[in-house]
């Protein structure tokens, strides 16, 4: 669900009520759906607002889509505090996301440590190689950010977006 999308849903809805918060979404091209709320909240998927934090009764997958939510809003260092909430730190989903924070925070090495965790975990995550061959391209290595648009090639074609954002961040770079 887009952004229009929800807001229109939420005024139907009538859920205007909710704090102006929960109402900013994660922008980027893989955008989350899932909004972000105030720091020391999080977002409950099962009730659909923004909880305290420290008493939350949240899944770890739900912890897991928020601290995603907040990267890519920009909010790293809260992403990386929420992804410490998550009992599986070996989750493929965490060590990925705890590598874009730390990537976008500028500690690339660190980030790529984090993506190389994941795909061990589970080599067919796209999402994962798609970052893993960005943080590549920002170590200037774009022999090892082509293989990973490769692998991503052979997960879901070159269609899926994981494999567009990787190409055009790999042409991007070829052309400076």
């Amino acid at each position: 669900m887009n952004t229009k999308t929800f807001l229109a849903a939420a005024v139907v809805l009538g859920l205007s009520s909710l704090a102006p918060s929960a109402l900013v979404f994660a922008a980027g091209d893989d955008s989350s759906s899932t909004p972000t709320c105030k720091a020391g909240e999080v977002y409950d998927q099962a009730s659909g607002k923004c909880v305290k934090q420290s008493g939350a009764n949240v899944t770890d997958e739900n912890r897991t889509d928020y601290a995603y939510s907040l990267a890519k809003a920009g909010r790293y260092e809260e992403a990386l505090a929420m992804l410490d909430t998550v009992a599986d730190q070996n989750d493929p989903k965490v060590l990925n996301y705890r590598g874009y924070a730390t990537r976008k925070l500028g500690r690339t090495d660190e980030g790529i440590s984090y993506y190389l965790r994941s795909v061990a975990a589970d080599p067919q995550y796209a999402k994962v190689r798609e970052y893993l061959g960005e943080a590549y391209v920002i170590k200037g290595r774009l022999d090892l950010a082509r293989e990973q648009l490769t692998t991503i090639r052979s997960i879901c074609g070159e269609g899926c977006e994981e494999y567009r954002d990787l190409d055009e961040a790999i042409h991007g770079a070829s052309d400076i």
